[in-house]
């Protein structure tokens, strides 16, 4: 199940022995976690219900008492394994035959991978297996303006949602943070608009990152090179902007795809959730890349995200100059 859907549907969930939360999506798992929480708790005092453990220390030992342990002043008791990839590595036999069992406590499960194929996979019904991702393109604005009105009661017009979109990038939880600051900022208005967001958040130090794309659309290498250091020097960690950047090159990577797939160009940036106000700077940017270097993003951000991860020598700083200068300098034969 869809982490959206399981959101919108948590208070009328059954109850269920076992809960899967896994993806890379962090905020979405914070999210279904704390909704999680509020349906097996029904109002307790989570200190005397909740015990939680790092997945690379966990016993199963201790999570089967734990699991086993009478609740005190709780409905049912609630384990939760965070980071739980290796515990259910090391422990799928156990798993596999705890799933069905009567049990005093509920287990959550927090993830990155799931395989589908696994019996333990098979075994976990799937309303409960929810999957934590990355939000597609055309889901963003739609959860956007849901997010602004059900936690900051404040309209967010489609236009502002997708220049905020188009300036903080993919991450929920920055998107969060954002709709925090521009509920604060306009006030007892009703609305967040478009103006609003320009002001607040395009000028702010996130924004910097997508400067850097004008930059190489322009095949100005040395100023986007500089625009990075800028932001190195105000303390942003180079993982973080490749996430930024990483959202982007995707998108102008599967138009690529869509165009040799016989889309015209308006056609596929559409498509991919190209607002009409962002098509020019996406277009000059796509045109400066050329066909040869769009058909190489994806193998350039699988190497620069597994290099920053520990794959390659170099810092990751360097690893993300690389890329850029590879991105903004003059290509012929395109």
């Amino acid at each position: 199940m869809e982490a959206l859907d399981f959101l919108s549907m948590a208070r009328k969930s059954k109850l269920q022995q076992v809960y899967v939360l896994h993806g890379d999506e962090d905020f979405l798992k914070r999210l279904a976690r704390t909704a999680l929480e509020e349906l097996l708790l029904e109002g307790a005092d989570p200190a005397f219900a909740i015990a939680s453990f790092p997945g690379e220390e966990a016993d199963w030992s201790v999570i089967r008492s734990e699991l086993a342990t009478v609740p005190f002043l709780s409905p049912r008791r609630v384990v939760i394994v965070e980071q739980a990839d290796p515990f259910v590595t090391n422990f799928r036999a156990q798993l596999e035959k705890y799933v069905g069992q009567p049990a005093a406590g509920v287990l959550i499960l927090e993830v990155r991978t799931w395989p589908s194929n696994t019996r333990l996979a098979k075994l976990v019904p799937a309303e409960v297996t929810i999957a934590c991702k990355e939000l597609k393109a055309q889901q963003m604005p739609g959860w956007c303006a849901q997010r602004a009105s059900a936690i900051y009661q404040k309209k967010l017009p489609n236009a502002a949602a997708q220049l905020l979109i188009e300036l903080v990038g993919p991450s929920l939880g920055v998107f969060d943070q954002e709709l925090a600051k521009l509920a604060a900022y306009v006030g007892d208005r009703a609305a967040i608009e478009t103006e609003d967001v320009d002001r607040l958040v395009g000028r702010s130090r996130q924004a910097e990152t997508f400067k850097i794309f004008d930059a190489i659309g322009d095949g100005r290498s040395a100023d986007a090179l500089a625009i990075l250091h800028r932001l190195y020097a105000q303390g942003e960690d180079p993982l973080a902007i490749l996430g930024a950047f990483s959202w982007k090159l995707r998108r102008l990577a599967q138009v690529n795809r869509l165009t040799q797939q016989g889309m015209s160009m308006s056609q596929a940036l559409a498509e991919v959730g190209v607002r009409d106000f962002a098509m020019r700077s996406w277009e000059q940017l796509l045109q400066h890349l050329g066909r040869r270097r769009l058909d190489h993003l994806y193998e350039w951000l699988l190497e620069v995200d597994l290099g920053m991860k520990g794959g390659s020598q170099l810092a990751p700083a360097v690893q993300l100059e690389r890329l850029i200068a590879r991105l903004s300098q003059p290509l012929e034969g395109k």
